[in-house]
């Protein structure tokens, strides 16, 4: 037996391990390349992560196919990120890796960049009149823009500009517009020489925002910041000031952001503020889009980075910043797959590469707020809004007398009739869309619930269905009861559908704007909303929680908040804490201009302390008790915690599998189990569920028993009858 020099591959496939293979024919790949293998009877697109010597073993070893890229693909700076996340949560590099890579990398596809594409007239388009076009005004609208702009625009140029691809497509077709490839962008971080990147001046900053603008500019190393500002306090100008120190000095900003709903809005403000190059990356993007957008990134091209959890792998050229807007969302954490917290990686890769890290947000989570108060981040505070605008009033309105069917109590409708007259808008919230969240037999007391999960179905009365938002199981709406056979079915409780439905008819001249995820969509119709929004005067908008983060509504000066004692009364221990930035989140939409904002918590609770605090506007305070509560059970920050959820068709399956696993654990160590049981929804798309919880006091205590308690699994020949995953820092139990 020799030993022979061979290459090993991070293949994409659910095993924890790399494989080795002989390399292919040429030069020897470097690591970070791409290469085709065969793995079992199936060829497949691997990452060569590393090179070293194997003992050869009579042919045992396969020779890799062929080399696609002659220079790495991913950096050594990426793959020192997907390596430290594959290890922390216990996740296959081959797995990770895919997440990192655009779609067409992943396959066999070409590594060098594509141009960029562009929309622009044709020949029979320029001399095209928009008169023509008077009965499709979308269509208008971008002939017109494309007109004012010969040489093209690009998809994330037309988005900032509040056009969506459908009226471009109409055009095309009509032979008036086309999809071209242009020639790369030249690459902006090459001239190191200093230069102005603005396109308008900065705001004048308030004495809070400059210490915070002047901190950040003047670090050059890592340094991680919790920039805590209250809604309305200015961390936008702070951001986009502390962007420029850097896009001056050529170097580039990557900005995340927890929704695709945000990332037009935020187009906007940079491309107004500055002259660099913008490149978005979001799951709205076709694939060939998102790969430009990767090259454009990697290669120097785009000044600023904007994009949504799965950003936080693009390769930069030159980074020099790193800022994660509305930091405490749970939209930074992955739920399925590679459940990842693109806020921890943030962190990570500012480390990594030596740059600062923002986090921005008006209610930090809670270990987010730990870190800075124990001083592993820097604390920077935003107590004041900016401008004239003054703190929201925030109102408690007991609900405990209300009937079953009125969602709105009359103190809420009269502060709506009075927003209306005084030519201002109102919002009222209910983080639940469909018109009622179940049927009920008023005979028999029969439910309309799931028949495939342990939920009710919601009635989409639009849709004429009744639907599982946990399953997407859907029926149509029963004329008699299915138990009883009785015509006396009534909804119960409500939804964005009903209250647009409650408020239309009372007040029915008044313009009503519905936001939720059924509303919005067709692509396109979010922004056209948001602009509507914008437009003022008298409005009732109804949303959900895709309104209440990062939105600036100048006309907005009541918010009404409908069913906010959920999260208080959750079985998840953070309930409370997502609860709580909720609703002040919907309440710093409101009295963002000269006006008095205010919102009105409708409650079944009033006498909730929790509640209480917030009613006053103390975020800080709240944090303080609910940490408090937190140390004294170990629970995080205090603690660490993985969850390992196991599912499968027959009810008692997964729980041998976790009871067995469970036995293997040292429980003298500090190691404390909870469970195994059944999980809070114990049956999901018919699936019964079942969860077992480990709590260390120290994340090394955690991260030395993962290894073995996979393995265990591994082994278990249960274990091929059940799903199952771990999830490392989970923030949702339920």
């Amino acid at each position: 037996m020799a030993q022979q020099k061979v290459i090993r591959v991070a293949v994409p496939v659910p095993l924890r391990q790399l494989f080795d293979y002989l390399p292919p024919p040429g030069p020897m790949p470097e690591p970070g390349s791409r290469c085709e293998v065969d793995f079992g009877n199936r060829r497949l697109i691997g990452i060569v992560w590393e090179t070293g010597d194997a003992v050869h073993e009579g042919g045992r070893i396969r020779a890799a196919r062929r080399l696609l890229d002659p220079a790495p693909l991913l950096d050594a700076d990426l793959r020192k990120l997907c390596q430290r996340a594959a290890t922390y949560y216990q996740h296959p590099i081959g797995e990770v890796l895919q997440t990192a890579l655009p779609v067409l990398l992943r396959q066999d596809n070409d590594g060098e960049p594509p141009g960029e594409l562009i929309w622009r007239l044709t020949a029979q388009g320029r001399f095209a009149e928009p008169e023509q076009l008077t009965r499709a005004p979308r269509q208008q609208q971008a002939l017109i823009v494309l007109r004012e702009h010969p040489d093209g625009l690009s998809r994330p140029m037309l988005t900032s500009l509040g056009l969506s691809s459908p009226p471009l497509r109409a055009l095309e077709k009509k032979g008036w517009a086309e999809l071209v490839t242009d020639a790369p962008a030249p690459d902006i971080t090459a001239n190191s020489a200093p230069r102005s990147p603005l396109a308008q001046p900065h705001l004048a900053p308030g004495p809070e925002q400059d210490a915070a603008i002047r901190a950040i500019c003047a670090s050059d190393h890592f340094v991680p910041f919790l920039l805590d500002g209250v809604t309305g306090s200015g961390k936008t100008e702070v951001y986009l000031q502390a962007m420029a120190h850097q896009l001056a000095s050529g170097r580039q900003v990557l900005v995340l952001v927890p929704e695709i709903g945000l990332t037009p809005q935020t187009i906007r403000r940079f491309r107004d503020r500055f002259s660099v190059p913008v490149t978005v990356l979001h799951s709205g993007l076709s694939d060939r889009e998102r790969l430009q957008a990767w090259h454009d990134a990697r290669d120097g091209r785009a000044g600023i980075v904007l994009g949504t959890r799965s950003a936080i792998f693009t390769p930069l050229r030159k980074p020099g910043l790193i800022i994660v807007d509305e930091a405490h969302d749970n939209s930074f954490k992955q739920q399925d797959g590679f459940r990842y917290s693109a806020r921890d990686l943030a962190v990570w890769r500012a480390q990594m590469l030596d740059i600062p890290v923002v986090l921005g947000t008006a209610t930090p989570a809670l270990e987010t707020l730990h870190q800075a108060e124990t001083g592993r981040y820097r604390h920077l505070r935003l107590t004041h809004r900016a401008g004239p605008a003054k703190p929201p009033n925030i109102y408690i309105e007991d609900c405990r007398g209300l009937p079953a069917d009125a969602p709105l109590s009359p103190r809420s409708l009269e502060a709506l009739e009075k927003t209306l007259q005084a030519d201002r808008q109102a919002l009222v919230f209910i983080n639940r869309r469909g018109y009622a969240p179940m049927l009920m037999c008023s005979d028999c007391g029969w439910q309309s619930e799931c028949d495939r999960c342990d939920a009710h179905m919601t009635w989409h009365r639009a849709a004429g269905e009744l639907r599982c938002h946990h399953c997407d199981h859907r029926r149509p709406v029963p004329r008699r009861c299915p138990q009883c056979g009785s015509l006396h079915l009534r909804d119960m409780g409500a939804g964005t559908e009903k209250l647009e439905a409650v408020l239309a008819s009372r007040f029915p001249d008044a313009r009503l704007i519905r936001i939720d995820r059924d509303s919005t969509r067709r692509k396109g119709s979010l922004d056209a909303s948001l602009k509507e929004i914008r437009r003022g005067g008298a409005a009732l908008l109804v949303g959900t929680q895709m309104l209440a983060k990062g939105h600036h509504f100048e006309h907005l000066d009541l918010a009404v908040m409908l069913d906010a004692d959920a999260g208080f009364l959750s079985a998840d221990f953070r309930g409370p804490e997502h609860a709580a930035q909720l609703i002040l989140q919907v309440a710093g939409r409101t009295g963002r201009s000269d006006h008095a904002g205010r919102l009105l918590i409708q409650t079944r609770h009033p006498d909730n302390p929790l509640l209480q605090l917030l009613s006053r506007g103390d975020y800080q305070r709240f944090a303080h008790q609910i940490l408090e509560e937190r140390k004294q059970i170990g629970l995080p920050p205090y603690g660490h915690l993985a969850l390992i959820r196991a599912e499968a068709l027959a009810a008692n399956t997964a729980m041998t599998l976790l009871q067995d696993i469970s036995q293997s654990l040292p429980l003298d160590s500090g190691l404390m189990l909870l469970g195994p049981a059944p999980a809070p929804m114990e049956r999901r798309q018919g699936r019964y569920r079942t969860q077992l919880l480990l709590l260390a006091p120290t994340r090394g205590l955690l991260h030395r028993h993962l290894p073995g308690l996979l393995e265990a699994i591994g082994a278990h020949p249960l274990q091929r009858k059940c799903r199952w995953h771990l999830d490392v820092d989970p923030t949702d139990l339920l």
